[in-house]
C-alpha cells in the first residue's frame, strides 16, 4: 500500500542542519545583549571624542566596571557576527568544499580577532 504524504510531512522537524533553532535563538539573545552594551559604548566614545585624551581613555579603561563592560561588548559582538556570517555562508555558498573552507576560515578569523581584542583590553585594564 502506498502512503500519501506531502514533502512537508516527510521533512517536518528535520531542518537543513537539524540545529537551526539553536543559532536562531543565540543570535536573537546576543542582539538583545548588544543593545544596552552598544548604547553604553557609543555614549562612552562620544564623551571621549569631545573632551578625552589618551591618558583619560587609559584611566577610563582601567576602571573595572568599564573594562568588564567592554569585554562583554566584544564577546557578544563577535559571537553575534560569527552566527550571522555563518548563516550567510551556509545559505549562499553552494559548493561544499568552498563552504567548508569559508566556515573554517570564519571561525579562525573571529577567534583571532576576539582573542586579540580581549588581550588588548586586559593588557590596558591591568596596567600592562
Amino acid at each position: 500500500m502506498t502512503q500519501l504524504s506531502t514533502p512537508l510531512s516527510r521533512v517536518r522537524g528535520w531542518g537543513s542542519a537539524k540545529e537551526g533553532t539553536h543559532y536562531f535563538i543565540a543570535q536573537r539573545l546576543s542582539a538583545i545583549a548588544l543593545i544596552p552594551l552598544a548604547l553604553w559604548f557609543v555614549v562612552s566614545i562620544v564623551f571621549f571624542i569631545n573632551k578625552g585624551d589618551h591618558a583619560n581613555l587609559i584611566a577610563w579603561l582601567q576602571s573595572p566596571w568599564n573594562a568588564e563592560l567592554l569585554v562583554l561588548f566584544i564577546v557578544f559582538l563577535f559571537w553575534h557576527t560569527y552566527i550571522g556570517l555563518q548563516e550567510i555562508f551556509q545559505d549562499y555558498v553552494h559548493h561544499e568544499v568552498l563552504k567548508a573552507i569559508s566556515l573554517i576560515s570564519l571561525k579562525f578569523f573571529v577567534i583571532i580577532l576576539t582573542v586579540a581584542s580581549l588581550w588588548a583590553i586586559l593588557r590596558i585594564a591591568l596596567g600592562g
